[in-house]
């Protein structure tokens, strides 16, 4: 039986894979509902490619459009559509591919809808972990990790006592900056931060990697995911990007996940899941590589580690205050208006002023977002 599948974020890079996924496993997966924000024009390539599937546009413009090029389809928009797709009543699982926290209403609806959810937006879990996995709970829905790192981990720790863990290992490549010194990084352009070294990826993440944001909020998305305090996490660069993150446990095991650099490997895992099938990746070629190597991230220079661990530690609202002020700064940085290092004092200013709740509702979540923004942007 197939397993019938909605992706919101279609036309982003991760939705792109996930098409790629769902191309590869026709026996097994069905696309039902797709949405692709303002990117009308891929929107409706995918359309045809998927006739069965219901739509959703960024906006009314957007869905008259795909109206126009396909008559009698059924064509959603804006933030109501997203919730109507998330809850599909036909849908199994829900992949979330969103970029930044757009995603959370309807993320928390699919689970409301005991639909299984597939995270691969940060921001859910960073903005409202507590809540989303208190939603999960209470539905009996599974969250699946669709980031490399957590899909990794998730893979590890299969079949294993959570007792057992002593810490969680996210790897990192270090971002193109890895060996720079701090005269590099105060000069560093747009155009630099966004060439990654290992990963194709869009500019908001390919930013985060540059300043390590993108670990920070990982390590705040594992102590959700994985119920863990954030002393338990830890992160080691490894710049081939192979092993894409580890499980230490009691006895001094280490297990680790390894394969090439192909985000269609996490994301068909949690499509497929608890099956494995033969799909798009290509197997890892050990004797290739040749070797494998790990250092410790330079704290010192980049501080978005310490300011994640201050936020997942803390709780509250600050992570959601974290995740938005870097959002706010990264558009700043991307524009020109403040430096590759204002990234990272701009989000420290913002977790020093906005005002903290300790066991936030929605709507306290959502002004801590705004406050913090406002913060960066003023």
């Amino acid at each position: 039986m197939k397993k019938r599948i909605v992706l919101l974020g279609a036309t982003g890079s991760i939705g792109e894979s996930t098409l790629r996924v769902a191309r590869s496993l026709p026996d097994h997966l069905e696309i039902i509902g797709l949405s692709g924000g303002r990117n009308t024009a891929r929107l409706l390539e995918i359309a045809k490619e998927f006739p069965a599937a219901r739509l959703c546009a960024g906006d009314e413009a957007g869905a008259a459009a795909l109206r126009n090029a396909l008559p009698g389809r059924e064509i959603l928009h804006g933030s109501d559509g997203l919730d109507e797709l998330a809850s599909m009543p036909d849908a199994d699982l829900v992949l979330v591919a969103i970029v930044g926290t757009a995603g959370l209403r309807p993320a928390l609806k699919a689970l409301e809808a005991d639909k299984d959810l597939a995270v691969a937006s940060k921001e859910i879990l960073v903005m409202a972990g507590e809540l989303v996995m208190a939603t999960a709970l209470r539905t009996g829905s599974r969250v699946l990790p669709v980031d490399s790192e957590h899909n990794a981990i998730f893979q590890c720790l299969e079949g294993q006592d959570p007792s057992t863990v002593r810490r969680l290992i996210l790897t990192c490549s270090g971002g193109p900056f890895r060996k720079a010194s701090a005269n590099d990084l105060a000069s560093v352009t747009p155009d630099q931060a966004l060439r990654h070294p290992t990963w194709s990826m869009g500019r908001k993440i390919s930013v985060d990697s540059a300043t390590l944001f993108n670990k920070g909020l990982e390590m705040i998305e594992a102590m959700w995911l994985f119920r863990l305090p954030m002393e338990k996490i830890a992160v080691v660069v490894h710049p081939q990007s192979i092993v894409h993150s580890l499980v230490e446990f009691l006895d001094g095991s280490i297990l680790s996940q390894m394969s090439s650099t192909d985000m269609a490997l996490p994301i068909q895992y949690a499509l497929t899941y608890p099956k494995r099938y033969a799909g798009p990746c290509a197997p890892l070629d050990l004797l290739a590589l040749g070797r494998l190597d790990f250092e410790p991230p330079r704290t010192d220079l980049f501080p978005a580690i310490g300011l994640a661990r201050r936020a997942g530690t803390m709780g509250g609202t600050l992570p959601a205050v974290l995740n938005a002020a870097n959002e706010a700064a990264v558009d700043a940085f991307l524009a020109g208006r403040i430096s590759f290092p204002g990234i990272w004092e701009n989000v420290e200013r913002a977790m020093d002023a906005v005002p903290f709740v300790e066991h936030p509702t929605l709507d306290q979540l959502i002004e801590a977002d705004r406050a913090a923004r406002v913060c960066v942007t003023g």
